[in-house]
């Protein structure tokens, strides 16, 4: 059992080829006896992104704070409080905060490995 504010979770950057002003919380995940889904909050800085990339997991999102686009297989969603989005797999894709004063944050439900 896991009960805790996400902000206690520690905000990890992202580092990689790509990627600027990404934060990740893993709130939910193997750590935590969780043994199907991982649940993180992803957080974006003003004009920050998550690298363009492709996997094998599918990735589920609900938008909490802020706005940006999904960028995903030559087209742009747009992000804001309250959409949803899914993204299969082994699509590639990539999140974009288009705010150039507030934080995009958003729940991304993920597969565990191996799951």
């Amino acid at each position: 059992m896991k009960h805790t504010p996400y902000q206690d979770v520690e905000l990890k950057p992202f580092t990689g080829e790509g990627t600027r002003g990404a934060g990740i919380r893993w709130l939910i995940c193997d750590r935590d006896g969780a043994e199907n889904f991982a649940m993180r909050m992803i957080e974006l800085e003003p004009g920050g992104h998550s690298p363009r990339h492709r996997h094998a997991g599918e990735h589920e999102i609900f938008v909490w704070k802020g706005g940006g686009e999904l960028q995903a297989e030559g087209r742009s969603y747009p992000l804001r409080p309250g959409i949803a989005a899914f993204v299969p797999g082994g699509t590639e894709h990539q999140f974009v905060n288009t705010s150039e004063t507030e934080k995009l944050e958003f729940i991304c439900v993920i597969p565990l490995a191996g799951k």
